[in-house]
């Protein structure tokens, strides 16, 4: 990408965060598991390009808000880039429809939300209403998206995704706050890894590997991102920022490492909820319950040079 271009984006995006909306705004059920919001620029007879947005982990809504946490980052974000000219949709995952009709299915699997993000880009495919087709995945997002891209989409977007498996993330994050409960975890990773389930693991990580949980780690961690990101041959945009608490510079860079054509942009000071942070970790973790913050002008520039070149 060229570096003017990405500079004059960044130029245009800090204008536009201060405009009226420059898209429409629609809501659609795409199947009885997948509501949400499609935006599309006022653009008269030109077909647009369309991005796909899949939501990270947790019962994360389509705005990248979930239980008491909210933030709106993936509803700023899809508002920006539907602001330069591309439309978006960004959706429910399918536990946050369950817990709003009080019907949750305890035997949700990861590959249940692999099955959603294909319905969805079958969808628009059918409509033939756009020129091409992306997909932006957040955190847990970015391995469901690869997973859905194969050769449905015309280019992927790494946005906080994770290089290593789950399990060896996992062991990392809880190692970094107790040594002690990581090799704990790393133990119960190793058996879960097999495909098997176990009752032998601390309370303090019972969030972790409930036995309401364990199958559906088991799928997750079934999958290694780079080994996927390799079949991807299609444009791919891998993104993290400096300040991610979650998703450290180091799994993108395992992700280029994994298919050398695709570009890796790091920004600095962007968080995993994809504001930027100027203080320590305190005002980073309080960021997630802040609405009011803008996310990064130079995340929208990146992406918008990324699907415009």
């Amino acid at each position: 990408m060229k570096p003017y271009l990405v500079l004059l984006i960044v130029l245009v995006s800090f204008v536009s965060f201060g405009q009226d909306n420059l898209f429409t705004e629609k809501e659609l059920s795409i199947t009885k598991h997948i509501d949400g919001t499609l935006l599309e620029p006022k653009i008269d007879s030109k077909k647009t390009n369309l991005v796909i947005i899949i939501a990270g982990s947790g019962p994360t809504n389509r705005d990248g808000n979930q239980n008491f946490l909210k933030n709106n980052s993936l509803k700023k974000l899809a508002e920006h880039l539907s602001n330069n000219e591309i439309s978006t949709f960004r959706y429910d995952k399918r536990i946050v429809k369950q817990i709003l009709t009080n019907n949750v299915d305890d035997n949700i699997m990861f590959d249940d939300f692999v099955s959603d993000a294909s319905d969805v880009i079958e969808y628009f495919k059918s409509t033939e209403r756009y020129n091409k087709i992306y997909i932006i995945g957040h955190s847990q997002g970015s391995l469901v998206g690869m997973l859905a891209a194969n050769d449905n989409v015309d280019g992927f977007i790494s946005l906080a995704g994770a290089g290593n498996n789950i399990g060896d993330v996992l062991v990392e994050q809880v190692s970094n706050m107790s040594p002690a409960l990581g090799k704990e975890t790393q133990r119960v990773v190793d058996t879960l890894k097999t495909g098997k389930s176990t009752t032998d693991y601390p309370n303090e990580l019972a969030s972790l590997f409930g036995p309401n949980i364990q199958k559906f780690m088991i799928n997750w961690m079934s999958y290694n991102p780079t080994e996927i990101i390799k079949t991807l041959d299609i444009p791919i945009l891998i993104i993290n920022g400096t300040k991610d608490l979650q998703v450290s510079v180091k799994e993108a860079e395992l992700l280029k490492n994994a298919n050398d054509k695709a570009q890796l942009e790091i920004i600095e000071k962007m968080n995993h909820v994809l504001f930027e942070i100027e203080g320590d970790d305190l005002e980073n973790s309080k960021s997630y319950n802040e609405a009011f913050r803008p996310i990064s002008p130079q995340l929208i520039a990146t992406i918008t040079a990324f699907i415009q070149s």
